[in-house]
């Protein structure tokens, strides 16, 4: 069991920042029983950012070297003074975002001396951080809507640097490989005199392994080492992704146009990145055990020193961080800053849904990124039903003999074994050779000790035609494990129960057993047709079931926040991309060039892809307008207007902006959104000062600066392209400013669908808004009925030029006027 540490230090110095890393790996009983741990400590002085506001080709690399190399030296001598030698390790150095170190100590005293000392402003024990684990790019109507106007595909995002914090990348891919002669010289000057990132070789990664395409590859492990869980062996010392779940991630975001996903001979088609002509900046923090929050804060740091414009982070804290506040851990510290730097930031909302309140990324300068099923389907068909599994057919068209596991098997058998199709040693080799094998999805395979995988290499092992994976009526699962997984050996899982029961009448029927009913012949006989070809549904996305939800959480007690959560929706369900042939982190696909992974770590990518187009197109954006780019050109409902629907505990019912934030994102629209929500640096810290429960001087210890002289306000005053009230009491004023990105002056009539409970008055009516220009927004949300429950609105800008801006408005009424 982990525990956090957070220690408070009154610092007299403002406008400072520093973090002092130390990560706990052991059991701690009470604040300062320390054996052999890490943690994160803020410090007085200033980072890089902190004291600068460019970024881009204006940056001074020399300034950063210096600037890099003089805190160094200072945490050096900080920790010669403070500790005695031996007690610790620095673990590393931080100076651009954050300006502290990581440290691993060995005993109380260390910790007890750092906390006294003068100058320390905060001490954080490290958490253990979680992954957030083709045709998508059709799906969302990229190709025709917004590559053309990026000059064709293989230059969409070019210039554009993705930052991918993850598990690594494999530079043998397809996805990958140099297309060097396909760019632009104009694009690769660009980015090369902006990004400064370099190539840190290693096992399985050579300095080659940067081609153009991969443009800088570094990894942070030192943490994981002092906790033990680093494997060189099975991890790999270098950038190389030994999971899988990099390369995919990367290959989303920016992977070469067209590569054929080929998978046991047969090709699935062509897989494309969001963004195919953007470089990849690679920034190895996890491996197959997950990682640490100081690995990936290091990962961060040096991204945004190196000149990233975009990041995307399919990882999350393993919980909700301790403290005063969510949005004052140092990871949402970290990227608030990143933020400052100009670059956009991505993460994956968390993988716990349908529970309400599992959202794992917390903060209103985060783009956070909830996942959807698409419309494409893979369907298994046998005469007695369909089921899932991508398999090959049997061969020709003949009928083979069907046998249940335990006909087919060795009497002295494990029961379990038989009906999981676990190992070839329980059959007996002349009854199973040639036949269709029934197996049965047990809870073995619900926790792991079966899997589908071993199915099939049983069945090949075995000699059999193939298999038929029935369901046992106690698991009633809904989503059965390794149904995407690629099979070598025809095979079709059965994955609900009426077909299961029809397979086992059907079978019963024909198969004649004697008196102590051993089987005496066959009868029953079925073909598996190919699985293997995608079927469009043109259906509109739904709310994966896994997916996290809002309401967003102010702290670890889960009160709720003035902040919509997630931001924004992606397509993560079934998503091929590139994987390592090596994986140690998913055995369904070890040896595979391709996978077919889902989770909102897919979804991720997606968003990071789409971020980088808009900024190849509007390369001065901040990245608030980027992320309002994408929020307000949202869809929330299907063609037909009905309703974007979302999976939940054993039910499908409408979504909510707490099951897809702004809504599922659409490319096309967000390149030419018409206007945009801008937040800068200060107005994030203003919202801090407003988050119920946080002080100036937890602010202060957290950022670096205090709160404004004149304070008040809420957190909803937050400029965002987003209205959220977590507790109405009476009525509240809010306003919003839009800034108009189009390329001429524009009329927009405002209209205001209210949530139940609540009146909504605003003005103006209609605005004209030139090129460049802003106006302001007054809305008046007045309390009429008492809901205790959160109840949904929207406010929509619709411009006389085509433009449609929707804002949407969330509110939970306390109290009503009076009351």
């Amino acid at each position: 069991m982990l525990y956090y540490l957070q220690l408070l230090v009154d610092l007299k110095m403002q406008c400072s920042l520093a973090v002092f890393f130390l990560i706990s790996f052991s059991h701690m009983l009470n604040h300062f029983n320390v054996h052999a741990e890490v943690f994160m400590v803020l410090v007085e002085g200033e980072s890089f950012v902190s004291k600068n506001s460019y970024r881009g080709s204006s940056r001074n690399y020399n300034d950063i070297k210096v600037h890099k190399e003089m805190i160094d030296r200072q945490h050096d001598v900080l920790l010669e003074t403070l500790l005695d030698s031996g007690s610790y390790t620095k673990l590393y150095s931080y100076s651009h975002l954050l300006n502290g170190f990581a440290i691993h100590v060995t005993s109380k005293k260390a910790v007890e001396s750092l906390r006294n000392a003068t100058g320390i402003r905060a001490i954080h024990e490290d958490m253990k951080m979680e992954k957030l684990t083709t045709h998508t790019p059709d799906y969302l109507g990229i190709p025709t809507g917004v590559w053309p106007s990026l000059g064709g595909a293989r230059s969409s995002g070019e210039g554009m640097v993705i930052g991918m914090i993850d598990t690594g990348i494999n530079p043998n891919h397809p996805s990958f490989s140099n297309l060097l002669s396909l760019r632009t010289q104009g694009s690769m000057d660009d980015y090369s005199t902006r990004f400064k990132g370099k190539c840190a070789s290693g096992d399985r990664f050579p300095p080659a392994a940067c081609n153009g395409k991969i443009v800088g590859a570094q990894y942070f492990a030192r943490a994981a080492i002092a906790a033990g869980d680093f494997n060189a062996t099975r991890d790999y010392a270098s950038p190389y992704d030994a999971d899988g779940h990099g390369s995919h991630t990367a290959s989303t975001a920016a992977g070469n146009f067209e590569t054929p996903v080929i998978v046991n001979g047969f090709n699935y088609g062509n897989a494309s990145g969001m963004a195919p002509g953007a470089s990849i900046a690679v920034y190895k923090a996890l491996y197959t055990f997950g990682g640490y929050m100081s690995d990936v804060v290091a990962a961060v740091d040096q991204a945004v020193e190196d000149g990233v414009d975009i990041l995307s982070l399919s990882v999350g804290p393993s919980s909700v961080p301790p403290g005063p506040s969510a949005f004052l851990n140092v990871l949402e510290m970290e990227l608030l800053f990143a933020t400052k730097a100009g670059v956009v930031v991505i993460q994956a909302a968390g993988n716990g849904g349908p529970s309400s309140s599992s959202i794992l990324s917390f903060s209103p300068w985060i783009t956070t990124v909830a996942a959807s099923i698409i419309d494409r389907k893979y369907n298994n068909t046998i005469v007695l039903g369909n089921g899932h599994s991508l398999s090959a057919p049997t061969p020709g068209e003949a009928l083979y003999p069907i046998a249940s596991a335990a006909d087919v098997s060795r009497h002295n058998a494990s029961i379990g074994l038989l009906e999981s199709c676990q190992t070839p040693d329980a059959f007996i080799p002349s009854l199973v050779r040639g036949k269709l094998i029934i197996c049965t999805y047990t809870f073995d395979f619900e926790f792991d000790s079966a899997s589908i995988i071993r199915v099939a290499e049983t069945i090949r092992s075995a000699g059999a035609a193939g298999f038929i994976m029935t369901m046992d009526p106690d698991v009633g699962s809904e989503e059965i494990k390794g149904t995407t997984v690629t099979l070598g050996v025809p095979g079709i899982v059965l994955n609900n129960l009426q077909a299961s029961t029809a397979v086992w009448q059907y079978y019963n029927s024909r198969t004649f057993r004697g008196r102590t009913g051993r089987v005496l012949a066959f009868g029953a006989t079925a073909r598996i047709l190919d699985g293997r070809q995608a079927i469009y549904s043109g259906q509109p996305p739904v709310v994966a079931s896994y997916s996290s939800r809002g309401p967003d959480v102010n702290n670890a007690l889960l009160q709720t926040a003035d902040v919509l959560k997630p931001t924004v929706m992606a397509p993560g369900s079934s998503i091929w991309a590139a994987w390592s042939p090596d994986s140690e982190g998913d055995h369904y696909v070890k040896g595979q060039n391709f996978a077919l992974v889902s989770g909102t770590s897919m979804a991720t990518p997606h968003v990071a892809g789409v971020a980088a187009l808009i900024k190849h197109r509007h390369p001065n954006w901040k990245p608030s307008a980027i992320v309002s780019a994408m929020m307000t050109t949202t869809d929330i409902s299907d063609r037909a207007g009905n309703p974007i629907m979302a999976q939940r505990t054993n039910q499908i019912s409408p979504a909510s902006p707490f099951d897809y934030g702004a809504g599922s994102i659409n490319p096309t629209r967000a390149v030419d959104p018409g206007l945009v929500f801008i937040s800068k640096f200060k107005h994030y810290v203003q919202f801090l000062c407003a988050v119920p429960g946080v002080d100036d001087e937890s602010v202060r210890r957290a950022v670096g600066v205090g709160c404004p002289t004149k304070k008040g306000g809420w957190c909803s005053d937050l400029n965002s392209p987003t209205i959220t009230i977590s507790n109405l009491v009476g009525s509240r004023k809010v306003v919003r400013v839009v800034t108009n990105v189009g390329e001429e002056p524009e009329t927009y009539s405002v209209t205001v669908r209210p949530p139940m409970g609540v009146r909504v008055k605003v003005s103006p009516k209609s605005f004209t808004v030139s090129h460049n220009a802003t106006k302001q927004l007054k809305l008046v949300l007045e309390a009429t009925d008492s809901t205790n429950n959160y109840s949904f609105g929207e406010l929509l800008l619709r411009g006389n030029k085509g433009h449609l801006a929707r804002v949407p408005i969330t509110v939970l009424v306390s109290s009503v006027l009076g009351n």
